[in-house]
């Protein structure tokens, strides 16, 4: 139900003509972002192998950026939601418009190679480069989130734009993160990181061609007017914070990729450091790194009917399930620094991609159905401040995650000045903390899907009618 002082008037257009259009649009749209948002795996190697900065300086520098990443996003998720200026088409689209244009070149301020620069100048280049750059990917992400519930209001609809979402955001990733070590690592395995800059602006005008069109070709559907009476009360972010807190399926679904995150973003540190020292082969480390997203591909095809014919919750749970298997495998398994052990980490990724590729089709999809359960269960409705809170603990795992890889990288023997040359004992540390930072991130996964997570099928039915019910009465 709406405040009593709100009349709130919800207009939902017909998703006859929802098509293939839509969901590519969408897809783009993450596919633009991550030309960008894939490069910051090569951040920590960079500034430590290439640049010079100490390992544990790098870390905190990390920490302290991700901690500003995070608050930046509700703080623009507020100003989104309480934007009431009349745009030519639509508010979230002018934002990410915004957003995407000065993603374009912010991305290469992250990668100067000034390599005779003081330590403190150096510092102080990357968290101006990064902060330039998050700023400007906040304005089109968190736009671009919220809007997911606004193109339909079709739990298959929405099933179907987060698959395109995630597929668009992984073609991102893969494509970069195959490509980027073969440009950027020399025959002996070492980091070439004059050649970084280049690549993040070409990869930023590829970015700026996909948020073209998905500006020119995303139709909203479902709009939200809100028409405030002399004396409502103005739009309060602790309120909506107070809600996110309170709802349940919104904290089950952000746990669970703080998890991954933390898991994924910590192994990727102590993979790269696997390669060059255990495998002694950087080279193909980005192609091997992305059999993960195979199961992505797999599913995306049958997401539709695997909602219809088990629910979001229950087969995302599933999945998880299969995905610790996977890496406690992995754990335990002899790989070893050969063709053999190669061969082995390929298959525990390929086990783990089964479980994960439903995650990633749907993952998207239960924050749209998580605003959902908020305007059923509070009678309100905060797009932006929802998305951009679940985006805050997203942030801070990202930071956190190789925060963590690079110091216990470090505490283990890495030291970053021998880039490919690292004792033995390092080189096997390396590979077991990999398969401890994922393993540890699968089972975050597991608990919050499976345990924190509330929205099974029974329940969304009764929210998907409940919520028409009442749009009919108003």
């Amino acid at each position: 139900m709406a405040n009593a002082t709100t009349a709130r008037k919800i207009t939902t257009q017909s998703a006859e003509n929802f098509g293939f259009r839509d969901k590519l649009a969408y897809g783009l749209g993450d596919f633009g972002c991550n030309m960008s948002f894939a490069l910051k795996g090569t951040l920590t190697l960079f500034w430590t192998q290439f640049m010079g900065i100490n390992s544990y300086v790098m870390a905190s520098l990390l920490l302290l950026v991700q901690i500003w990443d995070a608050i930046n996003d509700p703080v623009i998720g507020a100003l989104v939601d309480s934007d009431r200026h009349t745009y030519k088409r639509n508010k979230f689209l002018a934002y990410i418009w915004a957003g995407g244009l000065g993603l374009t070149f912010a991305g290469a301020l992250c990668y100067i190679p000034w390599t005779g620069a003081p330590a403190m100048a150096k510092n102080i280049l990357f968290v101006a480069g990064y902060i330039i750059w998050d700023a400007f990917y906040t304005v089109a992400n968190v736009p671009y989130g919220s809007m997911l519930s606004l193109i339909s209001a079709d739990p298959v609809h929405r099933a179907q734009l987060s698959s395109f979402r995630s597929a668009g955001s992984i073609a991102g990733s893969v494509s970069t993160n195959i490509l980027l070590p073969i440009l950027i690592y020399d025959a002996s395995n070492n980091l070439r990181g004059e050649r970084i800059w280049i690549i993040a602006l070409g990869m930023g005008l590829i970015g700026l061609a996909c948020f073209h069109f998905m500006v020119n070709n995303t139709k909203i559907r479902v709009n939200t007017t809100i028409t405030l009476k002399e004396d409502a009360p103005k739009f309060n972010v602790f309120r909506a914070a107070g809600h996110f807190m309170r709802n349940r399926a919104a904290v089950g679904a952000t746990l669970a990729p703080v998890g991954n995150f933390i898991g994924m973003y910590g192994a990727t540190v102590a993979s790269q450091i696997m390669f060059q020292s255990y495998f002694k082969n950087a080279q193909i480390s980005g192609l091997i790194s992305q059999i993960a997203y195979i199961g992505t591909f797999l599913y995306m095809p049958f997401i539709a009917k695997i909602v219809k014919r088990f629910g979001k919750k229950e087969a995302i749970t599933a999945g998880a399930l299969l995905s610790c298997l996977a890496y406690i495998l992995m754990l335990v398994l002899p790989i070893t620094p050969d063709g053999k052990g190669i061969a082995m980490f390929v298959v525990c990724q390929l086990l783990n991609a089964l479980g994960n590729g439903i995650g990633n089709c749907l993952s998207w999809s239960l924050m749209a159905d998580a605003m959902d359960y908020e305007e059923w269960k509070f009678g309100t409705r905060n797009e932006g401040t929802t998305y951009a809170l679940h985006s805050f603990f997203r942030k801070l795992a990202q930071g956190l995650g190789p925060s963590l890889g690079l110091v216990a990288a470090t505490m283990l023997g890495y030291n970053a000045s021998l880039q490919a040359a690292q004792t033995p004992e390092v080189a096997l540390n390396m590979r077991y903390l990999v398969a401890a930072m994922y393993l540890l991130g699968a089972v975050v996964q597991l608990i919050a899907y499976g345990l924190v997570f509330n929205l099974n099928k029974k329940t969304m039915a009764q929210i998907e009618s409940d919520l028409a019910a009442r749009k009919n009465a108003q």
